[in-house]
């Protein structure tokens, strides 16, 4: 008799400026990767214990025509390329590229995938069958605190404040330790 394997994926959901890069202010041009390093050993070390690693990125730059769309897809591409020179995989990358208030008529309007809408989680949960139970979303900003049942967020330090009672971490070590990952 056989089983069916029901076993579900889980994923550790990455905003990209900020927790994976430098937010350089719209990052969207080879010079302005740089690579947040202190993050590369626990993204291994997930990928190591079945952790999906998914990229959610709201991009505005694109609405706001500060860069286009192909300038998005090619620095990501090369973003991609940094991780994967440090032995870390991105199973997939989701983006939004709307923002209310842009001036690129095309991108000018509130989409359910901008953060902290749950589009591109919705999406990922039906691309890779993820479990949202065994799942975490890791931001640095309150718009990367996603708005769907069972999801966990967790902001490390950066430059934007965040409201008061909302935890943010001072390093990655400590937060994988209070999600239970390390």
């Amino acid at each position: 008799m056989f089983f069916k394997n029901t076993q579900r994926n889980k994923a550790v959901f990455l905003d990209r400026d900020g927790v994976l890069i430098e937010d350089t202010g719209y990052p969207h041009l080879p010079e302005h990767l740089k690579l947040k390093r202190d993050i590369l050993p626990f993204l291994r070390l997930l990928k190591k214990k079945g952790y999906l690693l998914i990229i959610v990125t709201n991009q505005s730059g694109i609405a706001r025509g500060l860069f286009s769309l192909e300038q998005y897809q090619l620095f990501q591409a090369i973003v991609e390329q940094a991780l994967l020179s440090e032995n870390v995989v991105i199973d997939k990358t989701y983006y939004c590229p709307f923002h209310k208030d842009g001036s690129v008529p095309e991108f000018s309007r509130d989409h359910e995938d901008r953060k902290p809408n749950p589009g591109m989680i919705l999406k990922a949960l039906e691309d890779f069958d993820i479990d949202i139970r065994q799942s975490i979303m890791i931001g640095d900003r309150e718009s990367d605190i996603i708005d769907y049942p069972g999801l966990k967020t967790y902001l490390i330090q950066s430059d934007y404040p965040v409201g008061n009672g909302i935890p943010v971490y001072r390093s990655y070590k400590e937060l994988f330790k209070d999600a239970g990952i390390l």
